[in-house]
């Protein structure tokens, strides 16, 4: 048998030529996460705390968009996690590309993420479809120590969401 040939990921900050390469792997995501549009990715790379793309062997491979509090960003599930706590790092959406999937990226974007925020940010947030279901998200969160904190109904009962936190080492 072959080996494989070691794959090299790296992390790096989005660029404004990486948007539309983003904008369709958050398109092929959909309804894991919402659908946005290319201004709004310009939105977010230009007023989110943390908005890294990953690279495997150089091709883009994913993403992650992290908020903290703040901002003028209108998502009703971040105004819930602004309500609910002082001081957050909140995942508002993470996707990983099909060929890069089952290598720990996205466990190691939500670390790298983890790693920019404050000590006076006590919590990780975020949140997973409970409709329509989302199973292996759950149990990626559950697994990464997020536990349910509430439960928000959206788009006129079409979606509902568990709101997540985690509490952060210190």
């Amino acid at each position: 048998m072959k080996a494989e040939p070691e794959t090299t990921i790296t992390f790096r900050n989005v660029e404004a030529t990486d948007l539309e390469s983003v904008l369709q792997l958050n398109e092929a995501s959909v309804p894991a996460v919402n659908s946005v549009d290319l201004d709004q990715m310009r939105w977010f790379a230009a007023n989110a705390a943390y908005f890294r793309v990953a690279l495997r062997s150089e091709a883009f491979a994913g993403f992650l968009i992290g908020m903290r509090p703040g901002t003028t960003y209108a998502s009703p599930n971040y105004r819930w996690f602004c309500a609910a706590y002082e001081d957050f790092g909140y995942i508002d959406r993470v996707a990983v590309a099909g060929n890069a999937r089952r290598l720990g990226l996205a466990t190691r974007l939500y670390h790298d993420f983890e790693a920019s925020l404050p000590a006076s940010a006590g919590v990780l947030t975020c949140e997973v479809n409970l409709v329509p279901p989302n199973e292996s998200s759950m149990r990626f969160h559950e697994g990464y120590g997020f536990r349910t904190v509430g439960t928000q109904t959206l788009e006129n009962g079409r979606k509902k969401v568990a709101l997540m936190a985690k509490s952060r080492e210190s």
